[in-house]
C-alpha cells in the first residue's frame, strides 16, 4: 500500500501520479498503540504526521513532508458482532480484503463504490460512496471508530461516546486524528442482479428519476460527443446467483473495458481529434448483458487504466439539468473528451462533511486519462456544478477553498470546533487541508 507508491528517490506518489511528496520519515506501526505513540512523539517534536492509505485520492489530502505513516501492518478483521450486525476492522484493510472476509462470514456491506483498492480508513475519510440504497457513502455505514488524537491518546468514539468527535472523524479528511480501526454496519450476504444496457440520451436523462425510483442502485455513463448512455441497474434478488462465465468476465471486464480501452485512450491522447469517433466506437462496443453475483462483485469492477477525476454532488432535483449544461459546455468548448461521464444518485445522510449531507444528491464524475491536461475541462465544468450548489468530492480534483465551501455545509462550524479541540496545533494538517478547511 503506502510503500508501493515509493520511487527509487524516496518520493511517495498518488495512484494517478499527479502528486508526490518526500516525507522526513516513513513509519509502519504494528498496532494502534504504536500509532498513538508515534503521534505523541511527533507532537512533542512539533512535527506534522499523516497516515496514508492506498494513494487512490486524486488530491493531496494524505501528503506530508513530516512523518508519513503507512497502514501495511494495520489489516484484518478484529471483531464480529452478529447481534449488533457490525464488524470491526483495522484501518489499513483494503476494501477488497474486507469484502472477501465478509463473504466468508456470510456477511456484506450495504453499499460501496465501484473501486475496492482503497483502505477502509482512506475510503471513509474522503467520502467514498456508491449509488442508491438506504445509505450510499461508506462513512454513513460507520457505527464506531478508534483513532489516535494529537495528544497521543487512543480514543474509541461512537454516537454515545464523544458524539461530536465521532461525527467529525467518520469523514474527517485525516484532520482530527489517525484512524486505527473502524466498526461498520453489515448485513447478511445478498445477491445483486445487474441489468446493463445502452440507452439514447433522451431516454436516460429524461427517464432518470423513474429509473432511479424503480431500482435499488443505478449507475449511468455518458460518452461525450455521442448520444448514448450506458445504464447499469443493480437490484437485490432471491434467485440463485448467475455470474458471468469466467471467459466472458475476462473478455468484457478486463480485456475490453481495461486493456482495449487503455489502447483507445492512448490513441486519443496522442491524436485528440480522434476522440469523438473513438467514443462513438466505444459506446457501441458496450452491449447489454444481465448477470447476478455476490453484492461486492457486482458493485465493483477492475480499473487498470490510470485517469484523473473530478466529481461533484448536486441536489437531486438539479442533477439532470447540471449534466445537460455540462454537455452543452463540452460541445461548444472544442474540448475532446475521451472518458465517459459517470452519473450516480444517493440518498441524504447525516455525516457532517458528507457531500450528501441533509439532501438527496446526484453525483457527476468527470474524467480524463492520466496523460491529458485536465485543467480547462475540470475548471469549466466546476463552474457549472457550483452554479447548482455542488459539493466537490474530498478525494477528487477541485479548486475550492474553505471560505467558499463552508456555506454549503450546515455543520461546518461544529466540525471546526472539534478540530480545534483535538488538534489545536494542527499536527495533522497539510497544505490541502489548510486550503479546504482553513488554517
Amino acid at each position: 500500500m503506502g510503500e508501493d507508491r515509493l520511487d527509487a528517490a524516496g518520493r511517495w506518489w498518488t495512484w494517478c501520479r499527479l502528486s508526490s511528496t518526500a516525507p522526513e520519515r516513513i513509519l509502519a506501526p504494528h498496532d494502534p498503540d504504536e500509532v498513538a505513540a508515534v503521534v505523541s512523539d511527533a507532537a512533542a517534536q512539533g512535527t506534522r504526521v499523516k497516515m496514508v492509505g492506498s494513494g487512490h485520492s486524486f488530491t493531496d489530502v494524505a501528503l506530508t513532508d513530516g512523518w508519513m505513516l503507512t497502514p501495511t501492518n494495520l489489516t484484518g478483521v478484529r471483531a464480529v458482532d452478529r447481534d449488533a450486525m457490525a464488524v470491526t476492522v483495522l484501518a489499513g484493510t483494503p476494501l477488497h480484503v474486507l469484502n472477501t472476509a465478509l463473504a466468508d462470514l456470510g456477511l456484506s456491506l450495504h453499499n460501496m463504490g465501484d473501486i475496492d483498492r482503497q483502505t477502509v480508513a482512506g475510503a471513509i475519510s474522503t467520502g467514498t460512496h456508491g449509488t442508491g440504497g438506504v445509505r450510499a457513502s461508506l462513512a454513513a455505514q460507520v457505527t464506531a471508530l478508534e483513532l489516535a488524537t494529537a495528544d497521543g491518546v487512543l480514543r474509541r468514539v461512537s454516537p454515545s461516546d464523544d458524539p461530536p468527535l465521532f461525527e467529525a472523524a467518520r469523514l474527517g479528511l485525516g484532520a482530527v486524528g489517525v484512524v486505527t480501526a473502524v466498526t461498520v454496519e453489515v448485513e447478511p450476504a445478498f445477491t445483486l442482479e445487474a441489468v446493463e444496457e445502452p440507452l439514447p440520451w433522451a431516454s436516460a436523462v429524461g427517464g432518470f428519476d423513474q429509473i432511479v425510483e424503480e431500482n435499488h442502485h443505478v449507475d449511468m455513463y455518458w460518452f461525450p460527443h455521442t448520444d448514448r448512455v450506458f445504464v447499469k441497474r443493480n437490484n437485490r434478488t432471491l434467485d440463485p446467483p448467475r455470474p458471468l462465465p469466467a471467459w466472458r468476465e475476462w473478455l468484457e471486464d478486463r480485456f475490453l473495458s481495461n486493456t482495449v480501452f487503455g489502447w483507445v485512450t492512448t490513441a486519443g491522447a496522442v491524436v485528440p481529434p480522434l476522440r469523438p469517433g473513438l467514443n462513438r466506437l466505444s459506446s457501441r462496443a458496450w452491449a447489454g448483458r444481465t448477470y447476478s453475483d455476490r453484492a461486492h462483485r457486482v458493485f465493483t469492477a477492475p480499473r487498470t487504466v490510470v485517469f484523473r477525476e473530478m466529481e461533484y454532488a448536486v441536489p437531486r432535483e438539479a442533477g439532470m439539468l447540471a449534466l445537460t449544461e455540462a454537455r452543452r459546455l463540452i460541445e461548444r468548448s472544442g474540448w475532446r473528451i475521451g472518458f465517459p461521464v459517470e452519473v450516480r444518485a444517493a440518498p441524504a445522510d447525516e455525516v457532517w462533511l458528507s457531500t450528501a449531507y441533509d439532501r438527496d444528491s446526484v453525483y457527476l464524475a468527470f474524467h480524463v486519462d492520466a496523460r491529458s491536461d485536465h485543467r480547462a475541462y475540470f475548471a469549466g465544468v466546476e463552474e457549472v456544478m457550483r452554479a447548482h450548489d455542488g459539493r466537490p468530492h474530498w478525494g477528487k480534483l477541485h479548486t475550492r477553498g474553505a471560505a467558499d465551501l463552508a456555506p454549503s455545509y450546515p455543520r461546518w462550524g461544529d466540525f471546526a470546533q472539534v478540530r480545534d479541540r483535538v488538534d489545536p496545533d494542527r499536527i495533522f494538517a497539510n497544505p490541502y487541508l489548510e486550503r479546504v478547511l482553513g488554517p
